[in-house]
């Protein structure tokens, strides 16, 4: 690797911390638990089909120099409208959904007997910490920590999981998964995995403050070559995950509960009865980080891009010369606001944890396809160089995730309205 090469990561490893969470640690590990490797087949597909979407917004930013915010406001003040009203929704529903299981691992980590509100205070406090106390410079150095501890204790876990063999009666088989029921998982399964589309800004925009940060421009080869470690890492765990959810847990006769604290604490309790008891601290420290990781990068990713949004409407017919970091005092107040609204939710939800992550996860597949056609339609025009712009080859993979997206959303509603 060389010097420069090494000096443009950060921001896909970022994006490699906020997309291991809730589909990982939950979607994928519910994956493995309920239907086995019969699943692998969606985790692959969909790691493949919106990967076009991601690494657009590295391109469009690295060649361009500006964020992927202003490729939609080029587009008309239209596409910037419509992708707010997708972030803010997101931003509630993702950051209560993140914290929520983010609370109950420390909990169980911990043995703390303290309210879902109170220990969603203390994760929320301790990501406030980070982020006011330096921002991204933090934030960067923060995750390359995370995120490496992360990936050994994680395939620390799945190679003594392979030692043990499958824990399941082997004469089970996994459930229809064309049903109602069958489709919907699905869908929560892809919306997040690796991550909801409507994240592609964010690494735009962590790419700029890198480059802030390191006062120079990356080049397309350095950005992309960062982008894709990160997502080499993203799909790797997502595996992984699926991989101790299928020997750990599936055939084991145990569902997960709804209840945050219990599914934690079920969590947990699943893999050391089977792989040991001194694999518990590994667990649930793995489980842990993954969660807080999410979570510090989903406060920080949306309050930079609802941040971003807000400067360019406000900007009118100045927006163009709209380049500049956001205020600090904007910056926080925005995830102060963020954090409440997402600490309210979960103070109020009666539904359980399950309940929250699929809808969660649903609202993510089905507003992917319009932000994957935001960014496919912004890295094929001006300001992007020709030389830029995505080949024959990366321009069809995106055609056919766009077909997909929208084509399996669809399946989705038939079979709920037939349901």
């Amino acid at each position: 690797m060389t010097v420069s090469r090494w000096r443009a990561v950060g921001p896909g490893l970022l994006f490699a911390g906020a997309a291991i969470g809730g589909s990982h640690l939950v979607q994928a590990t519910r994956a493995g638990a309920g239907w086995g490797f019969h699943l692998l087949w969606a985790v692959l597909l969909i790691l493949v089909l919106k990967y076009p979407f991601f690494e657009f917004s590295h391109r469009y930013t690295a060649s361009t120099g500006e964020s992927l915010l202003h490729g939609y406001r080029r587009l008309g003040g239209w596409a910037l409208g419509l992708f707010l009203v997708v972030a803010v929704v997101s931003a509630i529903i993702n950051a209560a959904a993140v914290t929520l299981v983010a609370a109950s691992l420390l909990g169980s980590l911990l043995g703390l007997a303290w309210s879902l509100p109170r220990l969603a205070v203390l994760v929320l406090a301790l990501v406030a910490l980070i982020l006011v106390g330096g921002r991204y410079q933090t934030l960067d150095r923060a995750m390359k920590v995370l995120i490496s501890l992360l990936a050994a204790l994680t395939l620390a876990g799945v190679a003594v999981a392979v030692v043990h063999g499958p824990a399941g009666a082997p004469e089970v088989s996994a459930p229809a998964i064309w049903t109602a029921g069958g489709v919907a998982f699905l869908l929560a399964l892809m919306g997040w995995m690796p991550a909801p589309l409507d994240i592609s800004v964010w690494s735009s925009l962590w790419t700029l403050a890198k480059c802030r940060a390191d006062h120079r421009q990356a080049s397309v080869a350095d950005c992309r070559f960062d982008f894709h470690l990160g997502y080499l890492v993203t799909s790797i765990l997502a595996l992984a995950f699926l991989t101790l959810g299928a020997l750990v847990m599936f055939g084991s006769g145990e569902d997960f509960a709804a209840s945050g604290l219990a599914f934690a604490g079920q969590l947990t309790a699943m893999y050391t009865r089977t792989l040991g008891e001194w694999t518990r601290w590994i667990i649930a420290t793995v489980a842990f980080i993954t969660m807080f990781s999410t979570t510090l990068t989903v406060c920080d990713g949306y309050t930079r891009t609802l941040q971003g949004c807000w400067r360019l409407l406000r900007a009118g017919d100045e927006w163009e010369n709209t380049r500049a970091a956001g205020s600090r005092g904007g910056y926080l107040t925005l995830l102060l606001g963020l954090m409440l609204a997402g600490w309210a939710i979960i103070a109020l939800w009666l539904s359980g944890l399950k309940t929250l992550l699929d809808v969660a996860t649903i609202t993510a597949f089905m507003t992917a396809p319009v932000v994957g056609w935001l960014n496919f339609t912004a890295v094929r025009r001006e300001p992007v160089p020709p030389a830029d712009r995505p080949g024959r080859g990366l321009t069809w993979l995106a055609w056919a995730g766009l077909v997909y997206l929208l084509g399996f959303g669809v399946v989705f509603v038939v079979t709920r309205l037939g349901a």
